[in-house]
């Protein structure tokens, strides 16, 4: 029996596909952009930007077979997923520019100031149709986490999610769980340390590896230019992650300071 991923985790879902997009982008702008085929890596990006947009329109259309009142909360989502979807379709329009770019200098067709642009200048025009797509995108992991614990909450608010359990997690299993769905964690291939992509966020290889033994993680493997495996919740991390939503986080362990002793007070001496 197949069982299809809630709304939330789809987003959840929709955030590890941004994390994939933006890693081969990353290799595409660093890399394949001074290659043979510099066209031909534009077009095989165009899929992948243009299957963000599908993805998120797909979780819409999952959201209006949902009997749910249309609260601001709600109405909030709706908006910032159709706000991925055209953050996506903006991307895939300057990757078709820029294919195109690179087709008219190949076959030495004039550009658009009239003269045929030369293969560095050509490179040059595409790079920044590249820091366009980046900046459009780069957020988009972050966005559909954010979006799917508000998605949650508003559900459970409503009774069209379950009440929740008690998760079996630490305070630093659950702080990595997000960073990885956030995207901001991932494995250097040659020493096996973790890499955080923020300076606020703590993730211990320990706790990497109890979560892959749990199957709420896997390594995947990212372009050889980048030199380390991005890390993606599994189906049941998503499962697990989204199920936290909605609830207060568990506190940070702490030593408890020692009480100090007591004093008594000497009683005042009577004249």
């Amino acid at each position: 029996m197949t069982v299809h991923p809630s709304p939330p985790e789809a987003l959840l879902a929709l955030g590890a596909e941004y994390n994939r997009h933006n890693d081969a982008l990353h290799s595409l702008y660093v890399v394949e952009i001074n290659g043979a085929r510099p066209a031909t890596a534009v077009g095989r990006q165009i899929p992948r930007t243009e299957h963000l947009a599908k993805s998120a329109l797909h979780i819409v259309e999952a959201l209006n077979d949902q009997p749910m009142f249309p609260s601001p909360g709600i109405r909030s989502v709706y908006a910032r997923i159709r706000q991925l979807a055209h953050l996506a379709l903006d991307a895939a329009d300057h990757l078709l520019d820029a294919e195109d770019i690179l087709d008219d200098t190949r076959v030495g067709a004039p550009s658009e100031h009239g003269v045929p642009l030369t293969a560095e200048e050509a490179r040059e025009e595409v790079r920044g149709r590249l820091v366009l797509v980046r900046d459009l995108t780069a957020l988009g992991a972050d966005d559909a986490l954010a979006t799917a614990e508000l998605l949650t909450t508003e559900m459970r608010h409503q009774r069209l999610l379950p009440a929740g359990r008690s998760l079996d997690l630490s305070p630093a299993q659950h702080t990595a769980l997000r960073a990885v769905a956030q995207g901001f964690v991932t494995i250097d291939r040659h020493s096996d340390k973790p890499r955080i992509s923020r300076d606020d966020v703590r993730v211990s290889i320990s706790t990497i590896r109890s979560l892959e033994a749990r199957g709420l993680l896997t390594r995947e493997e990212t372009p050889r230019i980048l030199h380390y495996e991005r890390l993606h919740l599994t189906a049941d991390g998503c499962r697990t992650l989204a199920a936290s939503f909605g609830h207060p986080r568990p506190p940070a362990l702490t030593t408890a300071r020692p009480a100090a002793p007591r004093t008594t007070a000497t009683p005042a001496r009577s004249r």
